[in-house]
């Protein structure tokens, strides 16, 4: 496994915590040294400039959209006061944040986006099980994206672990992510969420979804989640042409059970791919 994918994931989903470049390459399974010169090799980025630029970019976000507590958009890019922040954003955007929060627009700043992992195909995907799976639904932390950005998926997980504890009439343990409602240039909602038993007093902020009753392939992803873009590309443009099944236009989900540890990346998920008759 890519350290580098190691990295970009654990970085993208704990973005708002402390981190340190012993803490990454210890995910990543490498030595500092080793993450060091992976990570550049990879990307072009040092890993901490990478951090710094991703933290910036999503707090100049928060910005444009009227934030109004810059200390509070300091501290959890790391910063430890507003003037550290302010000149860490002025030296990287040539622009201070007051003047971003007055703009509203992002138009002349040079955002670091997420950068994608790894989506070459594998050479030996397991075949999977067959179930027929049950009606429900789920709720949770949603967002529009495209197969462009996906990257930012692991920033929308970070938030649905801070939310989960307002999620009312959650059922079980269990996580997870739907791809949904696709259109043909390729854009999908994504949500986090878990089961719920009814959407009557879930809160405006939280998405939502209906899982109908369908048949579904099941594939058991054991590697890394920075490594599941490879396990979709296998499943959608090698399995799936070959199998003889054609997909279900129905939401397809990621399923993370007790045994995923999310704060390592580790543990393994199943992906449910509907099939039509």
């Amino acid at each position: 496994m890519n350290p580098a994918q190691k990295a970009l994931w654990f970085i993208e989903s704990h973005l708002g915590k402390a981190l340190t470049l012993d803490e990454i390459a210890s995910v990543a399974g490498v030595s500092r040294f080793h993450m060091v010169r992976a990570f550049a090799a990879a990307t072009g980025f040092s890993v901490m400039r990478y951090v710094r630029a991703r933290r910036l970019t999503e707090a100049a976000r928060a910005l444009a959209r009227g934030a109004p507590d810059i200390l509070s958009l300091a501290l959890d890019a790391d910063y430890g006061s507003h003037e550290a922040f302010t000149r860490a954003f002025r030296d990287h955007f040539g622009m201070t944040p007051e003047a971003v929060r007055a703009a509203t627009c992002l138009d002349h700043l040079k955002l670091q986006e997420p950068i994608l992992m790894n989506s070459t195909a594998l050479d030996n995907l397991a075949a999977p099980r067959f179930e027929t799976g049950k009606a429900f639904l789920v709720a949770g932390v949603g967002g529009r994206f495209s197969h462009e950005n996906g990257a930012g998926i692991p920033l929308l997980w970070r938030r649905f672990h801070q939310e989960i504890a307002n999620l009312p009439n959650s059922i079980g343990n269990v996580a997870y992510g739907v791809c949904c409602n696709g259109d043909d240039a390729g854009n999908f909602d994504y949500i986090a969420g878990r089961e719920v038993a009814d959407f009557s007093e879930l809160p405006r902020e939280f998405s939502r979804v209906r899982i109908p009753a369908q048949k579904y392939a099941v594939f058991t992803h054991k590697d890394h989640i920075s490594a599941i873009r490879r396990t979709v590309n296998t499943i959608w443009n090698h399995w799936l042409p070959q199998s003889g099944f054609k997909m279900a236009d129905a939401p397809t989900f990621e399923r993370y059970d007790e045994k995923f540890d999310p704060a390592t990346g580790n543990g393994g998920l199943e992906i449910w791919v509907p099939l039509g008759a």
